[in-house]
């Protein structure tokens, strides 16, 4: 080789992959050389030592706040000669300057001590090893602010999903220093929240999530143990042929995954669960919290909301704020938030929250900028694309709406004391109006038309035209709406049900569905599902003792619906599908009755035909929230 052509390899092999890589990252880069990096082991009131990487400002000419994440997903890169890539919630605030605090929980990475899920909150502490969440933040902070140079007397955390809870554990009897709060996607409870639905259990969600993050740990490490496998890229297929949950844990999970057969052993909501819940014990928090989520975030929605009104409720000092954008999990912290799968929001709503509300949160309440604070709720309107804020969540102007499921599919305005159909002509004569259909565990509805070996990020607004056209799923719609309808806040089903079975799922969605006028519409007839929710039937009177249905009794089962913030536009229709399996989402229900669903056998899972009522004495409704 000629010596020119040499020295043009030699630069194209050693010198261009490392500016390729700054020009694919620049964040990466102004981290280099804006912040510099220490990394400690700090010691907790029991003695335990947490690992700590904490990045400040070269900038010395100014003292900074500190703004912490405490994570179980890991603090590393490990070394102080290696920087993180993203240090902070945003590019935003990383140039705005912080002193950036990163932590491994207990018994997390470099962190020593014992890690337990969803730590149970210690209420009465009464010595050095009465130890949770919040005292291990306190202790922190109380560290930092001893320890740490340049800083200015004030803390604030935030943090994603996991790291979420950490936030909303950390601000109980909050540290004085601890100003500024944002717990995002927060874990709430964690039988509402996740792997569990009412019950149900979120199947391919678990086994994706705990497969790669819940392994034991046996000594300090700096990297994540090796994820779960897929013995086919098909969900659908890898389940069914796994047949139960317990064949999952034996042959895919290979029995190393303690927490699942933690919760297989805890089917209903007794203490092992109750103890987790940190929703109840969200007092004396930190001056300034602001929540927030997103429309289609199908991890933590439920503990989202829930930690909004706890704190409300239990906080009445406290400036408390709601914000909730059209993202999925995480989508505010990851995307632009333009558009998930096949649903568009018009602009960048992810990159807007980061720059106009996040930011100005913590430079508000940390540095004192001269900024507005936020509205009590500030919200992404779905349907409509504009973003609105308003002085309560749900909005004081709501008006209570139902809905009547009746003959022939519809959906049609009344109230629960309205005879909802003709009678003498209906299927089951004039005393009970009914449709029914047979739910087969052999044949599960899919949870999503989208062939994946987990849960689809986009499942949330997926078209449900596949499943409306399948015979085991229930389709009722308005006639076209002949003006615009917004809905606002929770929503409640109202099912009288029946099945010739002994246990019974019902899931509930609630959808938009576009005209079907090519001429008119971006994507004529997209039924784009807006909320969705599942019940595991034998919950219905307690998560605690569950109960078995009596086969061909008429039975009321209460489904509550999560916020929407949502508009109908005109000529579109409400449409609501019933189904009762949800597959891999939701796990099958066997629909005879076993008392632990988590173990039952292949011969356990059986057809069953299950009747929806909609009479005067039954009458099967939707109550939704009307904004003027």
């Amino acid at each position: 080789m000629r010596p020119m052509l040499f020295l043009l390899a030699l630069f194209v092999h050693v010198l261009a992959p490392a500016s390729f890589a700054q020009e694919a990252n620049p964040l990466a880069s102004y981290i280099q050389l804006h912040y510099t990096k220490q990394e400690h082991r700090v010691a907790m009131r029991d003695g335990v030592k947490l690992f700590t990487a904490v990045y400040s400002p070269r900038d010395t000419t100014k003292t900074w706040p500190i703004l912490m994440k405490r994570t179980p997903y890991g603090s590393g890169p490990y070394g102080v000669d290696k920087m993180a890539e993203k240090i902070g919630p945003s590019e935003e605030a990383v140039k705005a300057g912080y002193i950036f605090v990163i932590q491994d929980v207990r018994g997390r990475f470099q962190s020593d001590g014992e890690f337990q899920q969803v730590t149970p909150h210690v209420v009465d502490k009464k010595g050095p090893k009465d130890v949770d969440e919040s005292s291990d933040t306190y202790d922190t902070i109380e560290w930092l602010l001893k320890n740490v140079s340049g800083h200015n007397g004030r803390v604030g955390m935030f943090g994603v999903s996991y790291p979420g809870f950490y936030c909303s554990a950390g601000m109980i009897d909050a540290h004085p220093a601890l100003k500024a709060v944002s717990p995002q996607a927060p874990v709430g409870d964690w039988y509402f929240d996740d792997f569990l639905h009412n019950g149900a259990f979120f199947l391919a969600h678990a086994y994706r999530w705990l497969g790669a993050n819940a392994q034991p740990r046996p000594q300090l490490i700096t990297e994540r143990p090796e994820a779960a496998k897929y013995a086919t890229y098909d969900g659908y297929q890898f389940f069914l042929d796994a047949a139960t949950t317990d064949t999952v844990y034996k042959q895919h999970l290979k029995e190393n995954v303690p927490f699942w057969a933690e919760m297989m052993a805890h089917p209903n909501r007794d203490e092992f669960w109750q103890k987790r819940d940190i929703l109840p014990h969200l007092k004396n928090v930190a001056p300034q919290v602001m929540t927030v989520t997103g429309w289609f975030d199908a991890e933590d929605l439920y503990g989202s909301f829930k930690t909004y009104r706890s704190v409300e409720a239990l906080n009445p000092k406290v400036n408390n704020v709601l914000v909730v954008g059209p993202w999925h999990h995480g989508g505010w912290y990851s995307t632009d938030g333009e558009k998930l799968g096949p649903a568009t929001f018009g602009s960048k709503t992810a990159a807007f929250y980061r720059a106009e509300i996040e930011l100005k949160f913590f430079e508000k309440y940390l540095k004192d900028a001269d900024t507005p604070g936020l509205a009590e709720a500030t919200l992404f309107e779905t349907g409509a694309n504009t973003w609105r804020t308003f002085d309560a969540w749900p909005p004081k102007s709501v008006q209570p709406r139902t809905y009547l499921f009746r003959e022939g599919g519809l959906l049609a305005v009344g109230d629960a004391g309205q005879k909802p159909s003709a009678g003498g002509g209906e299927k089951g004569g004039a005393s009970l109006a009914y449709d029914e259909y047979v739910s087969d565990p052999a044949k599960p509805v899919p949870s999503t038309e989208t062939i994946a070996p987990g849960m689809p990020i986009e499942y949330m607004v997926d078209d449900q035209r596949f499943a409306a056209r399948r015979p085991d799923v229930l389709v009722y719609q308005t006639p076209p709406l002949t003006e615009d309808l917004v809905l606002a806040g929770p929503m409640t089903v109202d099912l009288w049900v029946s099945t010739t079975g002994r246990d019974a799922d019902f899931i509930v969605k609630l959808i938009d569905v576009n005209p079907a006028a090519p001429e008119k519409e971006k994507q004529p007839g997209y039924q784009m599902m807006v909320r969705s929710e599942v019940f595991r039937g034998r919950f219905r009177n307690s998560f605690e003792k569950p109960e078995p249905f009596e086969p061909g009794v008429p039975t009321r089962v209460r489904i509550d619906l999560l916020d929407v913030l949502h508009r109908f536009k005109k000529d579109h229709r409400l449409m609501v599908h019933i189904q009762s399996t949800w597959f891999p989402l939701v796990d099958r229900n066997p629909q005879s009755w076993v008392p632990n669903i988590h173990f039952a056998k292949p011969e356990d899972f059986q057809k069953a035909t299950h009747r929806l009522y909609r009479d005067t004495n039954h009458p099967t409704s939707l109550t939704v929230g009307v904004l003027p």
